[in-house]
């Protein structure tokens, strides 16, 4: 549940335009702290956590969870229309204020308070905005209950290799086995 939170915080977060770089992502909650490693590449992108390897194509409308112990993956649809666009604006921004300047893993960044409506709810949020990569490079909750930064970001184009199923991964598959499949043990 807390990789798809990143995951979900990851969507709204990344905003930089045709974005390409590798970096740390850590997410804090609650929960926990977890770190993970994210590859981007434009409309690609690969995260790996101790749980597993997502990968998100939305050129192919497709996510892709790999389970390396298995050598195994499971196919998911993807509709781009759920991940916002690439812009430095939140879906349902109402604000945005500038509160100053502060430097975020050694690069210096614009901090801004964002109001935003999600699902009737407002909420209210800090972004740490690098200019030179024109992208947040940190996001947090006002109340605190979670927080997600870069670390390590090293701009570049990320290898295409990374955004694909390796060679020897079986599909996993969701479907439940038919009626005819099941062995009957009956009893009279």
């Amino acid at each position: 549940r807390f990789v798809l939170m990143s995951m979900a915080i990851f969507f709204t977060a990344v905003t930089a335009q045709a974005a390409e770089f590798s970096g740390d992502m850590v997410t804090t909650s609650k929960e926990g702290t977890v770190t993970q490693k994210l590859f981007i590449n434009n409309d690609k992108t690969r995260m790996e956590s101790p749980q597993g390897i997502a990968i998100t194509r939305l050129d192919k409308k497709v996510m892709w969870m790999l389970m390396p112990e298995q050598k195994m993956y499971m196919e998911m649809p993807l509709n781009p229309s759920n991940v916002p666009a690439t812009s430095e604006k939140y879906p349902g921004e109402l604000e945005r204020t500038l509160i100053g300047k502060e430097t975020v893993d050694g690069r210096m960044t614009d901090k801004y308070r964002i109001a935003y409506t999600a699902a009737g709810v407002k909420t209210v949020i800090f972004q740490w905005l690098a200019p030179d990569i024109g992208m947040p490079v940190k996001t947090a909750a006002e109340d605190g209950s979670w927080m997600m930064e870069y670390k390590n970001i090293k701009m570049g184009s990320q290898p295409d290799s990374l955004f694909e199923i390796p060679a020897g991964y079986s599909k996993m598959s969701m479907e439940m086995p038919s009626m005819d499949d099941m062995p009957v043990d009956v009893e009279y």
